[in-house]
């Protein structure tokens, strides 16, 4: 009936067009019409590139051309994961460009071979675009870009089924190791606390989690290993697992099972997006991406490092460490007045030594009584206590800069001196009870210990000759 039914559609038209029409719908099934296509593959690969450079996500929908409403639901539902491939395709496939190129020229009632002559692509390419692409509503072949593009992107899909649909042991194996219960160790299930539902967002803010196994899935893969040793339909990879979660419709897990992963998170973030993020006290002129490119390497002195490390009683002791010398200055932090003797305030000032005050006045008489020339800039970590840089860098003409969130390996030389000052000042111990006169002995003892990367040399020496080489115009800093 359907074959009789197309060949009275089509019996005015010749039995060679005819019989490659049929050709066509042989190689593709019927498609519903678009209404109004969606973007193409292009944008949507555009607009994840811009996420992957750590933009918002109403900053990618307007870079792009899509409403924030659009570009937010893209977001929401891959889970914040890029669900496609950002390399761009390739030259053999006709692009939107080309495809409105070819609307425009056929509009002009171009013909096959001057479209292919002028776009630069085979004739054969030009006939079968016309053919399988143009837009049939109107009950004649109206060739459009938008509508070629999505019956392009259309039939260009492979679905794949996803391992945890097709292999049910497999699901059940990850779904066991994720939400399984709590059990005691003679088998008996301990329920724990019964969280609120869920409902779509990031674990609940303050409030009970749900009680499970909670296996990562990247433990939940290497157990495979283990497990099944020999059968290799029993492997999985850690992405896949998180796809599952995290994208809709790509896996056979529940969503909701989001809430058993560490950080209980609905969306990914953006790895991007927690690098040189202005945050409160941080603004976008002093995120680490700013700060001058001779400070990155070793070669010219005056770039320092700084942090604090903390004891019991909110006690604390500042750490800055010279980059190229590795010479460090303890920055002694006493208990102001009435510390222990009044309940805290609120937003009240902090007695603990280290608020932005306290610690301004303190690291800035450490900081002054260096030459100009050895205090250029200091890179902090994202602590409050130097909230107050501001005022710290115009008092001592340094200039300071932010390491990025979770990112300690931006102060290399600070961090691993701290880990040499815990064998001094041990975590878990009140650092108050050290004076100035402790902390500068303690200095000194690093300073004059030989280091290997500085091949064996003192801290203390190779800052010494920093300060005499300020002696000598027209001396060139190289290592």
């Amino acid at each position: 009936m359907a074959t009789a039914d197309w060949s009275k559609k089509t019996s005015d038209a010749p039995t060679g067009v005819r019989r490659q029409w049929r050709a066509d719908r042989a190689l593709r099934p019927a498609m519903r019409s678009p209404g109004r296509p969606e973007p193409s593959r292009a944008v949507r690969r555009q607009f994840w590139g811009l996420i992957a450079t750590g933009m918002s996500t109403a900053e990618a929908s307007v870079a792009v051309g899509v409403s924030v409403p659009v570009g937010s639901r893209w977001f929401r539902h891959a889970g914040g994961m890029t669900p496609l491939s950002l390399d761009d395709p390739a030259g053999r496939y006709l692009s939107f460009a080309e495809r409105e190129e070819i609307a425009l020229l056929r509009a002009q009632q171009c013909g096959v071979r001057e479209i292919a002559r002028q776009i630069g692509r085979s004739p054969a390419t030009i006939s079968r675009e016309l053919r399988r692409n143009s837009a049939t509503r109107s009950g004649k072949r109206e060739y459009r870009a938008s509508v070629a593009q999505w019956k392009a992107q259309q039939a260009a899909k492979r679905p794949k089924t996803a391992k945890l649909v097709a292999n049910v042991e497999l699901r059940e194996y990850v779904q066991e190791r994720l939400a399984g219960t709590v059990r005691s160790p003679d088998g008996t299930i301990v329920a724990g606390p019964t969280p609120p539902p869920w409902k779509g967002l990031n674990k609940p803010h303050r409030a009970d989690r749900r009680w499970s196994l909670a296996w990562s899935p990247e433990q939940i893969s290497q157990r495979l290993r283990v497990d099944f040793p020999d059968d290799e339909s029993m492997r999985i990879s850690h992405e896949a697992i998180y796809q599952s979660l995290f994208i809709e419709g790509r896996g056979a897990l529940k969503r909701e099972l989001v809430a058993c992963l560490r950080t209980g998170r609905a969306l990914r973030e953006p790895r991007a997006r927690s690098r040189n993020k202005p945050q409160g006290h941080v603004t976008s002129d002093v995120v680490l991406s700013q700060r001058p490119p001779e400070a990155h390497d070793r070669a010219v002195p005056g770039h320092w490092e700084g942090d604090l490390i903390i004891g019991v009683g909110r006690s604390a002791i500042g750490t800055v460490v010279e980059r190229r010398s590795r010479a460090t200055i303890l920055v002694h932090l006493p208990r102001l007045q009435g510390w222990g003797e009044q309940p805290p305030v609120k937003n009240g000032p902090a007695l603990g030594g280290y608020g932005a005050i306290a610690m301004n006045a303190a690291l800035t008489a450490s900081i002054a009584a260096l030459p100009q020339q050895l205090r250029k800039t200091l890179t902090w970590d994202r602590g409050k206590e130097l909230s107050a840089h501001a005022q710290f860098a115009m008092d001592t003409g340094t200039q300071v800069f932010f390491a990025d969130p979770h990112s300690p390996w931006q102060r290399p030389s600070n961090e691993n001196t701290n880990g040499l000052l815990r064998q001094y000042f041990p975590k878990g111990t009140d650092l108050s009870r050290w004076s100035a006169n402790d902390l500068e002995a303690i200095a000194y003892t690093l300073n004059n210990r030989p280091r290997k990367a500085l091949g064996w040399k003192t801290p203390a020496e190779v800052f010494e000759g920093q300060l005499h080489s300020l002696q000598q115009p027209g001396v060139a800093w190289t290592d």
